[in-house]
């Protein structure tokens, strides 16, 4: 005898309401996560662009400043990091809160008598594009980094 089968029954109707409920809220945590992420990647990317126009400057000296903002343009794979304000030479004493910049005076002693450095300062930025702008999460709009480095 052959058994004919029963009526299906739905089992698990709540559980679906639930999925429905909390799916908006976790895809806006996720859009929030992978939004820093990539904020976070980019200044990274920045930071390494800008130790990138430092080493290239210690290695080669201040001559050739616009060489030096090339390097920090050319250090990674990420499109759009520049230069800017662009590299720029000075000399300075060491102070207990960086380098004290005397512009281009390398014949004063410092206050401790020591003769004058000559230094470069590297910049690098980047806008940040928000790939999910309506979450409005406070993120800069540029991010930036800047070195400096004693080159003599």
């Amino acid at each position: 005898m052959k058994r004919e089968p029963g009526p299906i029954k739905l089992i698990g109707g709540a559980a679906a309401i639930e999925f429905a409920l909390v799916l908006p809220l976790f895809l806006v945590m996720l859009g929030g996560i992978v939004e820093i992420g990539m904020a976070g990647y980019q200044a990274m990317q920045v930071q390494a662009s800008v130790e990138a126009g430092a080493l290239y400057a210690a290695q080669n000296g201040a001559s050739n400043l616009a060489a030096i903002g090339q390097a920090v343009v050319n250090a990674t794979g990420t499109s759009g990091i520049t230069a800017t304000p662009a590299p720029t030479s000075f000399c300075g004493c060491p102070a207990a809160g960086g380098v004290a910049s005397q512009g281009s005076n390398c014949t004063t002693a410092c206050s401790d008598g020591t003769a004058p450095g000559q230094y470069v300062q590297v910049n690098a930025s980047i806008a940040h594009q928000t790939i999910m702008p309506y979450l409005q999460l406070p993120l800069p709009a540029t991010l930036t980094a800047r070195s400096t480095v004693r080159v003599q």
